[in-house]
């Protein structure tokens, strides 16, 4: 579905809800990252883009104190009292937008009653960031709706901070930062230290990107996620250091030592992963797209091995894109997002795209049992206003 299509299916949901159209529709995408899984909350670079799939918010003032959210995606309504304090409430997913809300409270933003109709393409739970695009598409209404324009680095951060204190996921900057500043046919370049972005081209139209859904979410995850992140700042702790950012691959080695074997292997997973990402960056702006595709296996292999958030499906698409081979049109394939299960990426020859697809398809579906939505993306533009 088109973006403009999925914002006129918002507009005629809510006429159909509210019994009036929106005054605003607001778009927010998704985002797949290419490499540099894990290293975001560690300070270092990641290589995302936003993908051709995205969440609207289409909205208008009520009146009232009370703010009335419909989801189609999440098949729900919940209200909201806009009188005191935002806090944390009931169903979980409209805690994305409370939060929001929240932020916009925080800095002055008068916020009342308003109707919402939340729609969205990008799949939940997928490792496709569909939280941070209904964020930042929050964020994008409230901005037109109140008037109180952020600066895009605010923007991000507001709803990073309203992913933690309201949804309760300690997620780094990287989403929420793809997901309001990428740029058609770009790469981000996503220094999270310094928050400092370096755009890097994907313009190359024999190329494509294949996001392959292994349609599995495996209960381990928000869990093991922030066991991760905690195992990352021990490591840090231990080796003295204010982020594993400060560390490079040859001193880890040396520093071996002072690590159990488990934390060396979680940081060593994060310094490689941040090398392998700037090395990414380099090859893609010289068109070395065999070393790109190299170091995407390696990435996956890291991943698997030594951070351990891979999972059976995950490891099956990356084995099934690796026996295609360059020869096939496949240049490189990882599991992209938090892990245990969700979404690999591939970068494949865009001439190839129905043949690849219907042979992963088919060989996942023979190996799992389970069947996988696969589609292609450009690299797309970040939030925007629509109405």
């Amino acid at each position: 579905m088109t973006l403009d299509a999925l914002a006129e299916r918002a507009a005629v949901r809510f006429a159909n809800q509210f019994g009036r159209p929106p005054r605003w529709i607001a778009a927010a995408p998704g985002r797949v990252n290419l490499i540099g899984e894990h290293t975001d909350y560690n300070n270092g670079f990641v290589l995302p883009m936003a993908i051709e799939r995205h969440t609207v918010v289409a909205a208008d003032w009520n009146g009232t104190d009370k703010t009335a959210l419909h989801s189609v995606t999440a098949q729900g309504a919940a209200n909201i009292d806009m009188r005191g304090a935002m806090k944390p409430g009931e169903p979980a997913w409209s805690n994305y937008v409370r939060g929001v809300i929240s932020g916009f409270q925080a800095l002055g933003a008068k916020v009342g009653g308003f109707d919402a109709v939340i729609d969205s393409t990008v799949p939940l739970g997928s490792g496709l960031s569909s939280s941070a695009a209904l964020e930042v598409g929050t964020a994008t209404a409230l901005e037109a709706m109140t008037e109180h324009r952020l600066d895009p680095v605010e923007k991000a951060l507001l709803c990073q901070r309203a992913e933690h204190e309201f949804a309760g996921v300690p997620c780094g900057i990287m989403d929420q930062f793809t997901s309001v500043m990428a740029r058609k046919k770009h790469l981000l370049l996503l220094d999270c230290q310094t928050r400092a972005v370096t755009w890097v081209p994907l313009e190359n139209a024999a190329l494509s990107v294949m996001i392959i859904n292994t349609n599995v979410r495996h209960n381990l995850a928000e869990r093991e996620y922030a066991e991760r992140r905690a195992q990352c700042e021990a490591a840090a702790r231990q080796l003295s250091v204010t982020s594993l950012r400060e560390v490079s691959v040859e001193s880890l080695e040396v520093s071996r030592k002072q690590l159990d074997p488990v934390t060396f292997r979680r940081a060593h997973h994060v310094v490689s992963e941040i090398e392998r990402t700037l090395l990414a960056a380099k090859a893609l702006q010289k068109s070395d797209w065999s070393t790109v595709g190299e170091l995407m296996y390696r990435s996956h292999i890291s991943l698997r091995d030594d951070f351990e958030v891979s999972c059976l499906e995950l490891d099956a698409v990356a084995a099934i894109a690796r026996s295609i081979g360059v020869s096939g049109g496949v240049l490189g394939c990882r599991m992209t997002g938090g892990g245990f299960g969700g979404c690999a990426v591939a970068l494949i020859n865009a001439a190839a795209e129905s043949q690849i697809a219907r042979q992963i398809g088919e060989s996942y579906e023979r190996r799992t049992g389970t069947q996988a939505t696969i589609f292609c993306s450009r690299a797309a533009d970040g939030s925007r206003l629509l109405a």
